[in-house]
């Protein structure tokens, strides 16, 4: 597929295997994946996973990326829910660019504003599902959703549903 997707991942407490796991399907499938955090360094994740990270979220340039994907677990709403995500996602979505959260993740994407008039889903828990309502979703409970460019996936179990959509969104925004 050869599309280049920027994944985001908090340098503390992401859920490992919503970061390992899409990674390996994503790149199996020919995607090129260049890991994000809120700072350089090891990221570690929840189980204790490290990711090597090169560059922070404020060297993200969304011209050489076709997707932003931010990666779940505890330390996403506390690292990444903050103006430079919102930023982002704002710039990639201007751009008619993927956007993908899961998890907890889909939170910042609605605290972002790209998620009024959209249906998606989030991490089964009430105050995530008020805020996406909160913020103008359309709450769905499905492991994963496609809205338009954005795609939402509800947790660890959603991963493989999560990057079909990814795959098959990629397919039809990217040509």
């Amino acid at each position: 597929m050869n599309k280049k997707i920027a994944m985001v991942l908090a340098s503390r407490d992401f859920r490992d295997e919503e970061y390992f796991e899409t990674r390996a399907i994503l790149e199996k499938k020919g995607c090129e994946i260049t890991p994000f955090s809120d700072k350089k360094g090891i990221a570690i994740g929840r189980f204790g996973g490290e990711v090597k990270i090169n560059k922070d979220l404020n060297e993200l340039d969304s011209s050489v990326f076709d997707a932003l994907l931010f990666v779940g677990g505890g330390g996403a709403v506390k690292y990444l829910d903050n103006e430079t995500s919102y930023n982002l996602i704002n710039l990639f979505n201007q751009e008619k660019k993927v956007i993908a959260a899961i998890c907890i993740a889909p939170v910042i994407l609605a605290k972002a504003g790209v998620l009024k008039g959209v249906k998606a889903t989030v991490w089964n828990d009430k105050k995530a599902i008020q805020e996406l309502e909160n913020n103008g979703a359309t709450f769905i409970d499905q492991k994963s959703v496609i809205h338009k460019n954005i795609v939402t996936a509800n947790g660890p179990d959603a991963v493989s549903a999560f990057c079909k959509d990814i795959l098959l969104t990629l397919k039809e925004n990217c040509v």
